[in-house]
């Protein structure tokens, strides 16, 4: 069942998806060689709480953490650990609030120093496809017209789509209907309709699309152990149009001053 929301619900939802997107600048700060993932997840939680909000995945399902932290070949759902972080390293990290019982989901994904070229290149290209997707909610549009737009510019630079995880619709709960694959044909799927809530998030790999769980029962890896990036942002649908509930703003202001 999708579940539509009224005008003040999306703003509730934007509170969220806001507290989740200055956790993600605060976490951007510390975000360097040496540094573990267990320290990043700790600045998490306690911003999250010091915003009158709660972690959103800590407990989700048994989810352990705050943060998932997802190094290089990881794609999605990296369990903080006391692995330090290396220079040319990328890493995902993907965050979810409750406040007011509505959940913000949202994720960057960050280079650690100097990074290779091309992996700069599939970070861009990610990017550049989340906003792609989002520019295809319009009257008339349907779910396939997001996802078709994802994997056409990520498949046209010979990157790899992965099949097996989707966005979402969001809400009250973390993942609601629809699914909003990265993948798929234009026209097709659910209709989009004003009210809708969407969790938007390419997740695209240097190689293959492959995929595989690891032995902890929450890290999705590529099966060719090249990088894979990922983007996420909360997309309510208003007259029609997209609206971005979440920023990447405050993390690019922090990154642009490291790099001043």
């Amino acid at each position: 069942m999708i579940y539509i929301k009224t005008a003040e619900e999306i703003e509730l939802m934007r509170q969220a998806a806001l507290v989740v997107s200055r956790t993600l600048a605060e976490v951007a700060k510390y975000i360097k060689p040496g540094v573990t993932t267990l320290y990043l997840d700790k600045i998490a939680e306690d911003y999250i709480r010091s915003q009158g909000a709660v972690p959103g995945f800590k407990g989700y399902s048994g989810y352990p953490a705050t943060l998932c932290t997802s190094v290089n070949e990881q794609v999605v759902h990296g369990i903080p650990n006391s692995r330090p972080l290396q220079e040319g390293d990328i890493i995902s990290v993907d965050c979810g609030a409750i406040r007011k019982g509505y959940y913000g989901d949202h994720a960057y994904t960050f280079a650690i120093g100097q990074i290779k070229p091309e992996i700069q290149k599939l970070i861009d290209i990610t990017k550049e496809s989340l906003y792609l997707g989002i520019e295809q909610i319009g009257p008339g549009k349907r779910i396939g017209d997001i996802a078709y737009a994802i994997q056409s510019h990520a498949e046209k630079n010979g990157y790899g789509v992965v099949r097996e995880l989707t966005g979402h619709g969001l809400g009250k709960n973390l993942h609601e209907e629809p699914s909003v694959p990265n993948f798929g044909k234009r026209g097709s799927g659910v209709k989009l309709r004003d009210g809708m809530v969407l969790a938007i998030e390419p997740m695209i790999n240097l190689g293959k699309k492959e995929v595989r769980q690891l032995s902890d029962g929450w890290t999705i890896v590529t099966t060719d152990k090249l990088p894979s990036a990922h983007f996420e942002h909360d997309v309510a649908i208003v007259d029609g149009k997209p609206v971005i509930l979440s920023t990447f703003d405050y993390v690019e202001e922090v990154l642009a001053k490291q790099h001043a």
